[in-house]
């Protein structure tokens, strides 16, 4: 028993280390790809192609002045960051990242904590993300958090009931909650995948993951084109940093979700190994996430109300209802 809670507690400090540190290396990624798409240069002028501007990023966020507003409410204006880091990676806790492999003659599984209940925890615990985001822009006393604050509880909510329909259907199908099942279910090779299976689910959950994550077109919750930004107005130094670490870590999980539910997981594919095959796949939905971000417009806040409720959701509802006749046939 001590020796499992061992192996859990270093298992969860190496995920947060590791994708504390991809989630910070993401924005360099990210200034990066769209400066390229934008026929720009992007960092260049801190170290060799602008590599130790995260250092220089970093440095900036834990020295700046963190204040807070003199009308806000310290104890929740300074909870609220932490929730949307902490629940980021709480989500991962039941994500399988790799493949079982042996080290040292220790068989080790990539996974902090295997539950039966897999993608109904991480889908949880991404959904609680909604109280950061809601809970600062309520808390700071400042009316454009406060309509930030209400785009998030809009957009949120909204896009988790597409998000639920959308993977509803490949649960009926495998019959678990369990993300390892779901790999397991796709072991036969890329003819196995879901996605051929169930490729509307597909849109509909990569629609909606942009959505939860806050990403272009669906970033009103900020919404950059007011030149404010929305619930985290009056965040200065970590306490921002913590919303955008949180953000990029929704990215990299969303990017696990799609990969081990619709692609096969970290079964081997052709000649690549299964750690490398999922890598490349969780890469491939964070490129394509920056890629949208170079070439999709902003939405107004009407047109992303509608999409969800009177295109999304009908769609996903009738896919699970054409799932439910065709096994029941």
């Amino acid at each position: 028993m001590d020796g499992y809670i061992i192996a859990t507690v270093i298992k969860a400090v190496l995920v947060l280390s590791i994708i504390a540190a991809l989630a910070g290396f993401g924005t360099y990624l990210e200034r990066k790809v769209l400066a390229f798409m934008q026929r720009r240069l992007g960092p260049m002028h801190v170290g060799p192609y602008g590599l130790l501007q995260l250092a220089a990023d970093g440095i900036k966020l834990f020295t700046k002045e963190d204040f807070i507003p003199s009308g806000a409410n310290r104890l929740i204006f300074m909870i609220a960051p932490m929730i949307t880091a902490a629940t980021a990676f709480i989500a991962l806790a039941a994500v399988p990242l790799l493949p079982e492999f042996t080290l040292f003659g220790v068989t080790v599984k990539p996974i902090i904590s295997d539950l039966d209940i897999g993608i109904l925890f991480v889908l949880g615990m991404m959904a609680a993300g909604l109280y950061g985001p809601l809970l600062a822009g309520m808390a700071q006393d400042n009316k454009w958090g406060l309509l930030g604050a209400a785009r998030t509880a809009a957009v949120f909510l909204s896009y988790e009931v597409v998000t639920g329909l959308s993977i509803l259907a490949p649960i009926m199908i495998v019959g678990s909650l369990s993300l390892i099942d779901f790999n397991n279910y796709q072991a036969g090779g890329m003819g196995d995948w879901l996605i051929w299976k169930q490729p509307l689910a597909f849109v509909l959950f990569l629609i909606a993951g942009f959505a939860e994550t806050n990403r272009t077109p669906f970033d009103l919750i900020e919404n950059e084109s007011e030149i404010i930004a929305g619930y985290a107005t009056e965040y200065s130094g970590m306490r921002w940093g913590m919303f955008f670490i949180g953000e990029y870590a929704n990215m990299i999980t969303i990017g696990f979700l799609a990969s081990l539910v619709f692609l096969g997981g970290f079964n081997d594919w052709g000649f690549l190994p299964g750690g490398l095959a999922i890598l490349l796949k969780v890469s491939f939905f964070f490129f394509f996430m920056l890629w949208v971000r170079a070439s999709w417009p902003h939405i107004r806040p009407d047109q992303l109300m509608w999409l969800c409720w009177k295109v999304l959701m009908p769609l996903a509802v009738i896919n699970v209802t054409i799932t439910g006749f065709v096994m029941m046939v």
